[in-house]
């Protein structure tokens, strides 16, 4: 039976979690999110790695078959640290956005983040080094992530609404800089009448998780039945179900109905 974990500071990992049992349907998921330190921008490098690390070994009781970083201010900073932690006994996959994705039609773009990850370094060196021939649009997206943690639909739109008008005339393709922002991929293109592209990281995550551990990706069939299931899920180290909040997101609904009916211990 394969088994993974997940990590972020909040809803983000949903994505993530959803693709995994897209791909890989019979994989079990154990999530760990940290809202006692959401979110993740805020802190200092050291204090988001000291987090992300104990998010990690709460993932490693349950002796997973890899641990997922689905959170793109997560992995600039605690990646390497929680592969020093855990490999190459437990793979740690990060998370990286899709800006190589985008750049490869040949077409401008805008990257939609965190106030902290749009102005890091980090996102400026992916643009230099992935999409050095368009013209990128930096949109920094305040309070959206945690809206979406909140599951209050007006402020999402509110911030989704104020993230369009400061892109570029002309630019229809976006990359979702925090892996939040997919949970809410079509409020965002229903905000905007014509056509969008959203480029996300969930299944190119996914999918390198799979290869890191030798799983074939490949949806429910014969060989692949659809039983794989949520089996815990941890609130900064504490067990919890999952907050009926998700109901408020596609990704979400899906994760509600995957959830192993009594919790238990590893």
């Amino acid at each position: 039976m394969t088994r993974i974990g997940l990590l972020d500071s909040g809803l983000g990992l949903l994505g993530t979690a959803d693709a995994l049992l897209h791909l890989a349907p019979h994989a079990d998921l154990i999530l760990a999110m940290d809202p006692d330190f959401t979110p993740y921008g805020s802190l200092s490098p050291e204090a988001l790695e000291a987090r992300a690390l104990n998010s990690a070994a709460v993932l490693a009781e349950w002796e997973p078959d890899a641990i997922v970083i689905a959170c793109n201010t997560a992995s600039v900073q605690a990646l390497e640290a929680v592969r020093a932690r855990y490999e190459p006994e437990i793979p740690v996959i990060g998370t990286v956005p899709a800006v190589k994705m985008a750049a490869g039609t040949g077409q401008d773009f805008a990257i939609w983040a965190t106030p902290a990850t749009t102005g890091s370094a980090y996102q400026q060196n992916l643009i230099d080094t992935f999409a050095a021939e368009v013209a990128v649009s930096k949109v920094a997206c305040p309070g959206l992530a945690e809206a979406i943690n909140e599951a209050d639909l007006v402020t999402i739109d509110a911030a989704i609404d104020a993230a369009l008008n400061q892109m570029e005339p002309g630019v229809e393709t976006i990359v979702l800089g925090c892996t939040h922002y997919g949970l809410v991929a079509d409020r965002i293109m229903a905000a905007r009448a014509g056509a969008i592209t959203l480029f996300d990281s969930p299944i190119p995550v996914a999918k390198q998780t799979l290869r890191r551990i030798g799983v074939e990706a490949h949806g429910v069939g014969p060989n692949q039945p659809d039983t794989g299931m949520v089996i815990a899920t941890f609130a900064s180290g504490r067990l919890i179900r999952l907050p009926q909040s998700l109901a408020a997101y596609p990704a979400g609904r899906r994760l509600l109905t995957r959830e192993r009916a009594v919790a238990r211990t590893p």
